[in-house]
């Protein structure tokens, strides 16, 4: 049971959630599913050069999720600005939960969730540094896909999905 202190925390991330939606023209895109309780995350990256380092100019996010993991995917974008790839992927699973403080062991998988996204769309960048060709633009009369479009009819080589085990 999550106490009172935690549920006003994730309460107020979800009244004003930062970052949400799809990140056009991202560097890096990060998919994570948990088949057990059907929860998908996908994570955008952007790049910016700064003081001679390639760093996280911007990171955006869409869940399928609990309220816990929404909130924690908004504070994680927020803290990985300004980081390189190598500096937000040496952050703890407990760390991306940032102000909303430790989290109830039923709870840790929605960090968790949220990490392994960063993972999925930060691991090929802090090895290579390369940019993943961005995908064709719709016509402006034509809705975007959702999320669960992407994730049902993926584009070739455009997406990775990593399921994670029950017990990670």
């Amino acid at each position: 049971m999550m106490n009172d202190d935690l549920q006003k925390r994730i309460q107020a991330a979800l009244a004003n959630p930062h970052n949400m939606g799809e990140l056009t023209n991202a560097d890096a895109i990060g998919t994570v599913g948990n088949s057990d309780c059907g929860e998908m995350l996908r994570l955008w990256v952007k790049f910016k050069q700064q003081d001679g380092r390639k760093v996280i100019d911007r990171a955006t996010f869409q869940s399928f999720g609990c309220e816990t993991a929404i909130a924690v995917a908004s504070l994680a974008t927020e803290l990985i600005r300004g980081k390189t790839a190598e500096e937000a992927l040496s952050l703890k699973t407990e760390e991306l939960a940032g102000e909303l403080g430790p989290l109830p062991p039923m709870k840790i998988h929605c960090a968790q969730l949220v990490e392994g996204a960063l993972r999925s769309a930060l691991s090929t960048q802090a090895e290579t540094c390369t940019k993943p060709t961005a995908p064709p633009e719709a016509p402006a009369n034509v809705a975007a896909p959702t999320l669960l479009d992407r994730i049902a009819k993926p584009q070739a080589g455009g997406v990775k999905i990593t399921f994670l085990d029950e017990g990670s």
